[in-house]
């Protein structure tokens, strides 16, 4: 079993890799907003980001501000967001966070983690995406991806992802939460994904598997 001392040095390797191939870390969610990103994050559950940003354009030509949007339809919602993943919860959840945030938060999104996941369908990623990549708020969002490449990596072996989640943010440095996580999803998708995994065409594993780090 790896050292703390061990898995901190790995990560900060991990990290230099990661600022290399990614120096700059767009949010690939499209809005304009604390709100349009908001609602684009929530509509990404089970859902690609390329997917959301094809929908999003025309739910957000229905309806761009929690004002409008609470007082469309839900069955309009979900037409609109019908080629996203479960859709009729999704649309529920947008309707009712919308009424939320006129309701209790002057149509504000607000910007602590206790505000935002008492808002319906927004849990504690969701939540800490908005934070970090609107407020700049330090947070490291744990998805499924991040949780299988954190195990994949050696630094967690955490059973869930709040548990990868504290691992992770005991291993980097504050300062660079809010890039890394991005870089790690970026990193997933390009070089480490789930299946055809190829050992020379990712360095990280490579390097792991040979010794060197």
């Amino acid at each position: 079993m790896r050292t703390k001392k061990a898995k901190k040095a790995r990560a900060e390797t991990i990290g230099q890799i990661l600022d290399e191939l990614y120096p700059t870390t767009p949010v690939p969610l499209d809005h304009k907003d604390a709100y349009t990103l908001l609602v684009a994050v929530l509509l990404s559950a089970q859902c690609t980001d390329k997917r959301v940003n094809m929908v999003t354009p025309d739910l957000f030509a229905l309806a761009d501000n929690p004002h409008d949007m609470a007082r469309q339809p839900v069955d309009k919602i979900q037409h609109t967001i019908r080629s996203c993943g479960l859709a009729p919860t999704k649309a529920k959840n947008v309707h009712a966070l919308s009424h939320m945030l006129v309701d209790e938060f002057d149509g504000e999104v607000p910007g602590t983690l206790k505000e935002l996941t008492k808002l319906p369908g927004v849990g504690r990623k969701t939540a800490q995406v908005v934070l970090s990549q609107w407020f700049d708020v330090p947070s490291f969002p744990v998805d499924t991806h991040i949780h299988r490449l954190a195990e994949r990596w050696g630094l967690s072996k955490a059973k869930n992802v709040r548990q990868t989640e504290d691992d992770l943010r005991e291993l980097f440095d504050e300062s660079t939460w809010n890039a890394r996580h991005l870089q790690i999803i970026f990193y997933g998708r390009e070089y480490c994904p789930a299946r055809g995994h190829d050992l020379e065409t990712c360095v990280i594993c490579r390097q792991i598997e040979a010794g060197e780090l």
